[in-house]
């Protein structure tokens, strides 16, 4: 597989230049052709629900964000890594008003098809970052997070594909540096060796394992990836992390 992003039919939208990252980014960016309606998303709502100053092209320099300004209002500041289609994402950002969620994604399916959730139902306290989590770590300010969500990460399941799963230190160590003295990090999967990785990696970048539950939490909400698992007969791992 190519390193390099494929953007064959995306909208002409300076939006997606937040796709563009200085790193080297194994997953795919790209999936099948985006329906119209989903290009429509894209063009037409990602720039109100766009976190900006992350993206390369808007801050070369890597300046850290002002997070009051980014993020208006006074409440927590949650992260969700991967949002895929944006299920979960959308329902903790309407359960929870006033959190500040963020929610970061470099699929572009899958931000087209978060962009069709908030359609029809609105989170203010929500904006995305359609791009590599790394770019946003880079110019996050230290101690912003208070919690985290990794929910059914690509597993990579070729042993010499490992290093690309996002339980290694070079997703874990600017995790670690974003998130407040005790903030959570909850991480679901079905793979049992990402499962092993997990329990691992994120010790070794400084965070402290509350929990390692085949019960999901109390305000968990069940994905189309977790319902597929399940059907194939994969046992979840709900995984809890907390910085000290």
């Amino acid at each position: 597989m190519s390193d390099q992003p494929k953007k064959p039919d995306l909208p002409p939208h300076p939006a997606l230049a937040a796709l563009r990252t200085h790193r080297n980014f194994y997953g795919r960016v790209h999936g099948k052709t985006l329906r119209p309606a989903q290009r429509s998303y894209l063009s037409e709502d990602l720039t109100d629900l766009r976190l900006r100053g992350v993206s390369i092209d808007e801050n070369p320099e890597r300046s850290p964000l002002d997070m009051a300004q980014a993020l208006p209002g006074d409440g927590p500041i949650w992260l969700e890594i991967g949002f895929g289609g944006g299920e979960h994402m959308v329902h903790m950002a309407a359960a929870y008003p006033k959190v500040r969620l963020i929610g970061c994604e470099p699929f572009v399916n899958g931000v087209a098809m978060a962009l069709g959730l908030l359609r029809n139902r609105p989170c203010p306290n929500l904006l995305l970052h359609p791009g590599d989590a790394r770019d946003l770590f880079d110019v996050m300010p230290d101690a912003t997070l208070d919690k985290v969500f990794l929910n059914y990460p690509d597993p990579w399941p070729k042993a010499r594909h490992h290093r690309r799963r996002f339980v290694t230190q070079d997703h874990l160590v600017p995790l670690f540096a974003a998130c407040k003295p005790g903030a959570e990090f909850r991480v679901a999967t079905d793979i049992a060796d990402y499962a092993r990785q997990t329990l691992e990696e994120v010790p070794l970048a400084g965070f402290e394992l509350v929990s390692d539950s085949r019960t999901a939490w109390a305000d968990w909400f069940s994905t189309r990836y977790e319902q597929k698992a399940l059907r194939e007969g994969r046992t979840p791992h709900y995984m809890t992390f907390r910085k000290p």
